[in-house]
């Protein structure tokens, strides 16, 4: 296996450059100059690249994570990290974070936007979600809009039991939609749910946001 390198990675994609700054924390990020090469002409839908593009609820969730005090006994896992953003800024405040991604295009500009920022340390893993084969468990478990499709909630919830250290976390964002209504029915039989409505302005208007924190119920006896 070759060693990731930037010069083959701008060999490899077009990109342009977004800054974002998360809690006064200046990032640049690598983003596709365009998404056409990633989409299947015969299916537009099929793969989207959904990764491709800085979500709202990315900022916020990084916003969350850089606020919390570091921690270097807990251990946290992104989930769906797309571009990078979150585990970028989770790392650049001092959080010990593993960045995972199923999309080998994803995972290159992850690779290239952690070096990019500083963080050529930081740890980013493929993960697959209907046939996962990480190891270890985590004291947090981290994700933005990656409750969008309700088939997906299924995936998400063996994820969970598999990857959860008892007593641990769950830290999600996601724009308000009905398949957040369906997470939250499915979700608050097992687990104690905060949920949080956030609105993140921006020059394209108002999003409308929630900021769930799942931690699993104590066992009844």
């Amino acid at each position: 296996m070759h060693m990731f390198s930037l010069d083959r990675f701008h060999q490899a994609y077009d990109t342009v450059t977004q800054p974002v700054t998360i809690n006064g924390q200046p990032l640049e990020l690598l983003t596709p100059a365009s998404i056409d090469r990633f989409i299947d002409p015969a299916d537009t839908m099929q793969n989207f690249p959904l990764w491709a593009k800085i979500w709202e609820a990315s900022i916020l969730l990084a916003s969350h994570l850089s606020g919390l005090p570091p921690n270097p006994l807990k251990t946290m896992l992104e989930i769906g990290s797309g571009l990078g953003l979150v585990g970028i800024a989770a790392a650049k405040a001092g959080h010990c974070i593993t960045m995972s991604e199923c999309n080998p295009d994803a995972l290159n500009f992850a690779r290239a936007n952690a070096l990019v920022n500083g963080c050529p340390s930081l740890s980013i893993e493929r993960l697959d979600w209907q046939a996962p084969q990480l190891e270890n468990r985590f004291d947090y478990i981290v994700g933005s809009e990656i409750v969008y499709q309700s088939e997906t909630i299924d995936y998400l919830e063996a994820l969970f039991d598999r990857y959860l250290n008892p007593g641990g976390t769950i830290i999600l964002a996601e724009a308000v939609r009905g398949t957040g209504v369906d997470f939250w029915e499915r979700m608050r039989h097992r687990y104690e749910v905060k949920a949080r409505r956030q609105a993140l302005r921006s020059d394209e208007g108002t999003r409308h946001l929630v900021l769930f924190c799942l931690q699993p119920k104590a066992a009844e006896s």
